[in-house]
């Protein structure tokens, strides 16, 4: 049975499958199986694991989920029974956790809420984002927040100990993929054209370094 998503939790120890009958959960070294779930309905389009913990938000998949496609279910996986929820009005695109924060993708709208309160934080506008991409660094005294800007190709990094905000023209192309360092200081981009890839430093935007994923010099 394949997949429909799969996702590493925030220290990259265990990654999550999502499958139409429910979830699977492997640790990454050694590499093991942990456990599964079976829910009845189409699986779900979105799966992502707070670090080792028992917790999970998920986000239903298919003509007849489980969950509706734009509700957030937080997940106590030792209890099997849900803890919370967040609902909108579109599809929910993606999802990331800190221990403290939720962060909910929607194709025009990033929303940041408060974890033990669900109260929401932050909202800001994006670029369209079909593909739900935000990223959040994990320090318990920092936050950094990475999403579309209102421009193609633009990545808003967003400080919020520092109330700072810094906008990264990284590509001219959409963007296809990017990530922060655990500690929110390096972003890597990538664009649908898919033959560069990008670091940037996030305190001031600069760019570091530019890597061609193609084997040819040439074809950059």
């Amino acid at each position: 049975m394949l997949p429909l998503t799969l996702s590493f939790n925030q220290d990259q120890t265990c990654f999550s499958a999502s499958t139409p009958t429910g979830f699977r959960v492997f640790s990454c070294d050694p590499l093991r199986h942990l456990f599964r779930r079976i829910f009845p309905g189409n699986g779900f389009s979105h799966l992502e694991m707070l670090f080792q913990s028992n917790i999970l938000a998920l986000v239903g998949n298919g003509s007849h989920p489980q969950f509706p496609l734009n509700k957030l279910i937080l997940w106590n996986d030792y209890r099997g029974e849900s803890f919370g929820s967040l609902s909108f009005r579109t599809a929910i695109r993606g999802v990331r956790l800190r221990r403290d924060r939720i962060v909910v993708a929607l194709e025009f709208h990033i929303y940041v809420y408060n974890f033990k309160d669900l109260k929401p934080l932050h909202k800001v506008e994006t670029y369209a984002n079909p593909k739900g991409l935000c990223v959040v660094s994990q320090l318990a005294d920092s936050m950094v927040l990475a999403c579309p800007g209102l421009h193609k190709g633009e990545v808003r990094v967003e400080h919020y100990a520092k109330k700072k905000i810094n906008y990264v023209m990284a590509h001219h192309s959409s963007l296809a993929c990017f990530a922060l360092t655990f500690d929110g200081k390096f972003l890597a981009t990538a664009s649908t054209r898919g033959t560069l890839i990008r670091v940037f430093d996030t305190a001031n935007g600069a760019l570091l370094q530019e890597v061609c994923s193609f084997p040819y010099k040439n074809y950059c």
